[in-house]
């Protein structure tokens, strides 16, 4: 539980204790009915100045300036707690706004993710598992703040304003995902990004397949409807399941540390004009090559061994993790 909310639940709790042993006091002590007891009790605390209901008797006096003593002292102090966390909740958001902001201004090719709703988790989620710098945009305080303790970088504003956007840093940014939660949200995200950055690499969330088209004229690189996609996913369970696991496995690590990725050859690669066959990815690294996606656009699917990679090709590989990543090392090395 929250520092703060367990200050309240103690003041809450020591305010009704205070009321319950005044209550059964002055019903003791002085016979009261329930009501009027609880009701003397109240002004007591509250010091309103009012009379007391009936003359007290001399112990029911001395059981008073007992209560009267508990009682102030307690209500002083629940006044105390209470403005104390207020400043402490004021403080707390300006640092947390003020840390959040230092943080954003310092990313560089960066990947910003424009609502966090079931998609947009989805790939916050697969951003921070590759380890790569992102932040999170939404309009909803409590989906932001979710955000935020799952580890994530995470602003409350609204990502169809040119001004979050900046805010965000989409000028230094490498990529941006439009997950909202209309197409209409997400088309204006698209162009004010490819305003703001042009290069800026766009993936967006269609809710309805007719909004592909025009998503994708607005600038989107490229366009995902989920709906479509889990129907296609759902048939091909019943009618190939095996290729459903098979995919399950390498797009969503299902127990086996083994996925997909892109891997660049770099320009001054030592690898850079030979071919698969020499190179020796599989023997060496243990990693597949399924397509080569050459500089000029054309994909190569299941390359024989002797295609060539050149500098500027992106390998398409199926490998464990930690291999995927030492080719990426391996592949964008310096000729010797």
């Amino acid at each position: 539980m929250d520092r703060l909310a367990r200050r309240l639940v103690y003041i809450s709790l020591a305010i009704l204790l205070v009321l319950l042993v005044g209550t059964v006091g002055f019903v003791v002590i002085e016979g009261y009915d329930p009501f009027e007891a609880f009701y003397m009790t109240l002004i007591t605390m509250t010091t309103v100045g009012y009379k007391e209901i009936h003359d007290l008797s001399r112990a029911g006096r001395i059981f008073n300036s007992f209560l009267i003593a508990f009682g102030v002292t307690t209500i002083f102090f629940a006044i105390g707690a209470m403005a104390q966390s207020v400043v402490e909740l004021e403080l707390r958001d300006f640092f947390g706004r003020w840390r959040t902001k230092r943080m954003i201004e310092k990313l560089e090719n960066h990947y910003i993710v424009c609502g966090i709703g079931r998609v947009g988790r989805s790939a916050a989620k697969e951003l921070q598992r590759a380890g790569v710098p992102f932040v999170v945009v939404d309009r909803d305080p409590e989906k932001t703040e979710r955000a935020i303790q799952a580890g994530m970088l995470a602003v409350t504003a609204d990502s169809t304003r040119d001004e979050t956007l900046r805010e965000v840093g989409v000028t230094r940014a490498r990529g941006l995902i439009a997950a909202l939660a209309t197409d209409a949200d997400n088309l204006f995200v698209i162009l004010s990004a490819k305003t703001l950055n042009p290069m800026l690499n766009v993936a967006a969330r269609a809710g309805e397949e007719e909004a592909e088209s025009k998503l994708r004229r607005a600038g989107a690189d490229a366009v995902f409807a989920p709906y479509t996609n889990a129907g296609h996913l759902l048939a091909l369970s019943l009618l190939q399941p095996h290729v459903v696991q098979f995919l399950d496995v390498t797009t969503k690590s299902m127990g086996l540390d083994v996925g997909i990725g892109q891997v660049r050859v770099g320009e001054a690669s030592e690898f850079a004009g030979r071919s698969l066959r020499q190179v020796q990815l599989r023997r060496d690294l243990g990693a597949i090559v399924l397509a080569i996606r050459k500089a000029s656009g054309e994909m190569q699917f299941n390359p024989p061994a002797d295609a060539v990679i050149e500098g500027g090709d992106y390998l398409i590989v199926m490998s464990e993790h930690e291999n995927l990543r030492r080719l990426e090392t391996v592949l964008a090395g310096v000729r010797a």
